[in-house]
């Protein structure tokens, strides 16, 4: 699951901004299990929903290993 999110993060920063149903067509999951996954990473601040549905990443300093 971590492998997944963190996946979604580097997408997402990769694409600018993307909705829900893109991310779970890529991913290949429901839309309900892609929000999760955004949720996790809203929840620390990596990303941000500021249109209803629309995803993007945010400013934080991110050390990807």
């Amino acid at each position: 699951m971590l492998t997944r999110i963190k996946a979604v993060y580097l997408y997402i920063r990769e694409q600018g901004t993307v909705t829900t149903n893109q991310l779970a067509d890529e991913f290949g999951i429901t839309d309900r299990t892609m929000q999760r996954d955004l949720s996790i990473l809203e929840y620390n601040g990596l990303v941000a929903s500021p249109n209803r549905g629309k995803w993007t990443t945010t400013h934080k300093k991110v050390k990807i290993s």
